[in-house]
């Protein structure tokens, strides 16, 4: 666990009874979903806690036990975000509504650091011929957002659904949009939503397709249809993830798998253990976080709202935790 400014970082155990809303929260839920990732994690200390795990009676004397609060603060201001599972509407074959590809990825990408930008993907013809299409859905835009969220659902004409999950990406750094609309003055950035992106996009077809260029990173996908409809998408661990108890962390800080408390600030505070079982290319830092909502149009507007301060604490192992604090501290 690691940064990129490893000296700038600093650790500080806590107690239960510091975090706010500890005792009031669900124990039992967050430990289910502790319980579907952590026969995955590779280290001994997890592995031994996920053995412990099959036989608790009790879930937060569990956690009380064995685990100890760590707040790990890298200089910058706590952060949470959201996200969520779009559902698009598409078909297997082109025609005059579905005319936007959602790529497999090319075997190239994976080799060439970077690849082909956006632009060029979408307008040089490298992808043309080469059978590289999953589906093909009827709106340029949610298909954009489809590869910020990573994973999603697309609704075929016959009624049948297929789930598409993160594959790849071409190597470029991730742009965004908003920030852009907001420097050109088109909006303030309390303005700026995925929903006023989209109608903003739609209202000017050209120079919104340039607006999507700004952006050059370019997700890829592969078919996850073996994924239960009732269950989540997958996370980075390759494991669904839960509504409202699965987040999104920088790996760099965070070791996937782990449980993690959060104090959300703002209009809708938000206090309870969630479980780390994801990554996202714009979570970057120790206290910056993004909280699974679920799949649809009423969780993608919860979580296109989130954009609160706070804090959050990372579980970990009680030998672990102690061992980050500096030599002769308790």
């Amino acid at each position: 666990m690691t940064g990129n400014a490893a000296a700038e970082i600093r650790y500080s155990i806590m107690d239960y009874s510091a975090l706010d809303g500890w005792a009031e929260d669900d124990h039992a839920a967050a430990f289910d979903v502790f319980r579907n990732t952590c026969n995955d994690m590779k280290d001994p200390d997890w592995r031994a806690l996920c053995a412990l795990s099959s036989d608790v009676p009790d879930p937060r004397s569990f956690f009380e036990l064995f685990f100890r609060p760590v707040l790990i603060e890298d200089g910058q201001p706590g952060l949470f975000t959201g996200y969520f599972e779009p559902e698009l509407d598409g078909a297997l074959r082109r025609s005059s509504r579905y005319r936007f590809p959602v790529y497999a990825m090319p075997p190239e990408a994976r080799v060439s650091r970077p690849w082909f930008t956006r632009r060029d993907i979408l307008e040089s013809g490298v992808m043309s011929g080469r059978g590289l299409e999953i589906a093909w859905v009827d709106d340029a835009v949610e298909l954009f957002f489809l590869q910020i969220q990573g994973s999603g659902r697309i609704k075929l004409p016959n009624g049948r659904t297929i789930r598409v999950g993160y594959s790849g990406a071409n190597g470029h750094e991730y742009r965004s949009i908003g920030k852009e609309l907001v420097r050109r003055g088109v909006y303030q950035a309390h303005q700026v939503s995925a929903q006023v992106i989209k109608n903003w996009v739609n209202r000017n077809p050209q120079a919104g397709r340039d607006l999507l260029y700004h952006n050059p990173s370019y997700v890829f996908f592969r078919e996850v249809s073996e994924v239960p409809s009732d269950r989540g998408p997958l996370g980075a661990m390759n494991r669904s993830i839960t509504a409202m108890r699965s987040i999104a962390v920088d790996p760099a800080y965070v070791t996937l798998g782990s449980p993690v408390w959060i104090e959300k600030e703002g209009k809708n505070p938000l206090k309870r253990l969630m479980i780390a079982q994801d990554t996202g290319s714009a979570i970057k830092g120790s206290q910056r976080a993004d909280v699974f909502f679920g799949t649809g149009d009423r969780a993608g507007r919860q979580a296109g709202r989130l954009r609160d301060p706070g804090r959050l604490m990372v579980l970990m192992p009680i030998q672990r935790a102690y061992a980050l604090l500096p030599e002769g501290a308790s």
